[in-house]
């Protein structure tokens, strides 16, 4: 029989040879599991990095922006995005729709790459569009 007693700040585990057992089989998935946490916990801090607020500078090769920078229309994302990031208007942004727009365009001309883009923005008007509607029916 296994149990735990707490003694102070220590935590004091009595096993049986079973238990012991069981434990060291499992040790392994849990040090690989544990090691997995910690590259998924890396990964997320690099895709936190395409802004840099104590450099002032914009990571355009980072894996969390998609690839976006590249492409036809790589400078129009790079122009709205460093326009938004930037951005000290209230609400932040509200400075850079022309710019959102000339990159929505620019995505329209190019629908063999930025279909899903385009596709999530239909998407989106569309949802607004039947908000409004419902919103009008209501009233």
């Amino acid at each position: 029989m296994s149990y735990a007693r707490v003694d102070g700040k220590d935590t004091i585990i009595f096993m049986d040879q079973e238990s012991t057992k069981e434990a060291a089989a499992a040790a392994p998935v849990v040090e690989e599991k544990a090691e997995e946490a910690k590259e998924s916990a890396a990964g997320e801090q690099d895709q936190a990095a395409a802004f840099n607020p104590e450099t002032g500078e914009i990571n355009w090769d980072c894996p969390c922006l998609g690839g976006m920078a590249q492409g036809p229309c790589g400078e129009e994302f790079k122009k709205s995005f460093s326009c938004f990031v930037y951005s000290e208007a209230e609400p932040k942004g509200v400075d850079c729709v022309e710019n959102f727009r000339a990159m929505q365009d620019c995505f329209r001309q190019h629908p063999d790459i930025y279909g899903n883009e385009i596709d999530d923005d239909d998407d989106e008007e569309e949802q607004e569009v039947k908000t409004e509607t419902t919103e009008k029916t209501e009233a």
